[in-house]
């Protein structure tokens, strides 16, 4: 039988899985990010070629930050990874390894992975959103990722969700205002603590003690999540929207964004549809499984 290998670029480290064409992942693995591009496509190459042949491996998927063009195999944008913006990955790994590769962007390989077997597996249009230390996100038409012209179709937290005259910043996106990073931002300001003490989990917990500034903050966040999933809505019109990052697994966290959204729709006279908002089932697999399923639908 034909297996395939995955890749997840992250900013740490690189999740690698064997997995079957089904989507079954059959073993797992990591390997710590390198100091220089050779040794990166070295040590990726590698790992290919040691699991070829006992795992029958016919093509290589991979998940990456940036503004991946799946056409050329070039990623453009930034990460946290500089040096894996300019080199053509398909053809360099096609060289070391024989293989084909087929590459997309992280959070639309998340998408594609909730869309194929998740928790939009019965719905053709969705829209995918992450939640972490910025917004990100992906728009899937009839199971395929729309991208746009500029490869920046699904970047909702570039989205403005507020304004404040009198601020620094007037414009306020979804991701400086809306984000779990946002979230812990503000409330060290308000308890006058360095911004290094309190993160997005530390901000939670805050919250369900009942600390007076971070239950405001919290409620202020889901406010923010439930805006811009009602702008999705409206704006695109998918069957479902799936949330993503850690976040999404917090006991509550979709009936939270849900009392947001009644409010919105009972104190907005123009809009009748509610948004059906589900939370991502495979987690941390998800961009795997997602990468896989561009690279069965690109062959």
């Amino acid at each position: 039988m034909s297996n395939y290998i995955v890749f997840d670029i992250g900013g740490s480290s690189v999740k690698w899985s064997i997995m079957s064409k089904m989507g079954d992942i059959l073993t797992k693995d990591k390997i710590k990010v390198v100091d220089s591009v050779d040794q990166f496509f070295e040590e990726l190459s590698k790992i290919v070629n040691i699991n070829k042949d006992n795992f029958n491996l016919k093509g290589i998927a991979i998940s990456s930050p940036g503004a991946v063009d799946s056409i050329t195999g070039i990623v453009g944008g930034a990460s946290a990874i500089p040096y894996i913006h300019g080199p053509n990955f398909k053809e360099i790994l096609k060289e070391k390894t024989g293989l084909d590769v087929a590459i997309e962007n992280d959070a639309n390989c998340a998408a594609l992975g909730e869309c194929w077997l998740g928790a939009a597996k019965e719905e053709n249009d969705c829209a995918f959103v992450v939640c972490g230390s910025g917004i990100g996100g992906a728009i899937v038409k009839d199971k395929k990722v729309h991208t746009g012209i500029h490869k920046h179709g699904g970047e909702f937290g570039y989205c403005i969700v507020d304004y404040d005259k009198d601020g620094e910043e007037k414009y306020l996106t979804w991701s400086r205002v809306g984000s779990t990073s946002a979230l812990a931002r503000a409330i060290s300001q308000r308890k006058g603590l360095e911004e290094k003490d309190i993160d997005g989990l530390k901000a939670f917990q805050l919250y369900d003690e009942g600390d007076i500034i971070a239950v405001e903050e919290v409620n202020k966040y889901f406010r923010y999540m439930a805006i811009g999933i009602y702008n999705i809505q409206y704006t695109y019109d998918p069957e479902v929207i799936v949330l993503g990052g850690a976040i999404s697994e917090r006991e509550g966290y979709i009936e939270s964004i849900n009392e947001k959204l009644d409010e919105i729709m009972c104190n907005n006279t123009d809009g009748k549809i509610k948004p059906i908002v589900k939370k991502c089932i495979h987690g941390n697999d998800a961009n795997m499984i997602g990468a896989l399923y561009n690279l069965l639908n690109e062959r």
